[in-house]
């Protein structure tokens, strides 16, 4: 299996540089009195029907670019998603075998919330059940895990637990993180996360190729997985139990290639209540039948 992720990776070439620690070098530090804070949203003076905030980019080209088409490499798909649909969370995944001799901790940024009643969540796995890795193995065996919240904390660490390392092998140990018992599910979570989900199985999707070149591979699996228990560090959350603070928990999520990125800057925008904004005649004029207000 580890031979099989590394000969993935060359495929991908998700790296770009030859050497990366010379490529870091030439950067600034990371910045760390860089703390969380609001500001204006990008056009406070925008009103109901004006548009995009740049309308010059009303005169720029699109190019139409075909999942399927003859030629095309799955891994430029791969590639161009994973740098198009961003910021994207990511879910730190530990699992555990069913024999109880094997853990398992890895990052997915094929995850995120789908409904709050009950919890759901998914996670997702490139290739099919036939060639599934430890995590998935894992979760398919015994229906537990636990979803730790990667922040600038521990990214590091987070980050090495990707590391093509045999079967046998622990990632726990390289990240040098520390695990601590769940309530409801064997797995351990991560005691250095701010936030962690205990979870259970519910169902899987398995995807089949609609590639030319690869009819019938299975390429990925979908997980539902279900939040029974939440673990929230004291310091980030409200009395309440509702909101956790995004400036303690400083998080972090994927881009595309090995790119990462934190959370500094946020702006909020209340959402438009119809009754009251149509008081405006202005903006009651905008008010048009659906099929005709697509101009």
């Amino acid at each position: 299996m580890a031979s099989g992720r590394a000969d993935a990776e060359k495929e991908i070439k998700r790296n770009p540089h030859g050497d990366f620690k010379s490529v870091e070098a030439s950067r600034p530090p990371f910045d760390t009195s860089a703390t969380f804070h609001f500001t204006q949203a990008p056009k406070p003076s925008w009103k109901a029907g004006d548009g995009p905030n740049e309308p010059s980019s009303l005169q720029k080209n699109h190019r139409q670019i075909n999942p399927y088409e003859d030629g095309r490499p799955v891994v430029h798909n791969y590639k161009l998603l994973i740098s198009a649909i961003i910021p994207r969370p990511i879910g730190f995944v530990s699992t555990i075998s069913a024999d109880g001799k094997s853990t398992n901790l890895a990052p997915f940024s094929y995850f995120n919330l789908v409904n709050h009643d009950p919890p759901m969540f998914i996670l997702g796995f490139a290739g099919g059940m036939d060639k599934a890795k430890d995590t998935l193995k894992n979760l398919l065996d015994t229906k537990e895990a636990v979803i730790n919240i990667i922040t600038e904390e521990y990214i590091e660490a987070a980050n090495y637990t990707s590391i093509n390392a045999p079967d046998a092998v622990s990632e726990w140990s390289f990240s040098g993180l520390h695990a601590e018992k769940s309530t409801h599910v064997k797995p351990d979570r991560v005691k250095e996360a701010v936030f962690s989900i205990e979870a259970k199985l519910v169902d899987t999707v398995e995807w089949t190729s609609k590639n030319p070149a690869t009819p019938d591979k299975k390429t990925g699996v979908t997980a539902f997985v279900e939040g029974v228990n939440f673990w929230v560090r004291e310091d980030a959350i409200d009395e309440q139990g509702v909101l956790i603070d995004p400036a303690v928990m400083k998080p972090i999520s994927r881009l595309g290639g090995i790119t990462y990125a934190r959370s500094t800057q946020a702006f909020e925008l209340p959402r438009p209540d119809y009754e009251e904004v149509t008081k405006d005649p202005e903006v009651a004029k905008l008010a048009k039948p659906k099929g005709e207000s697509q101009l």
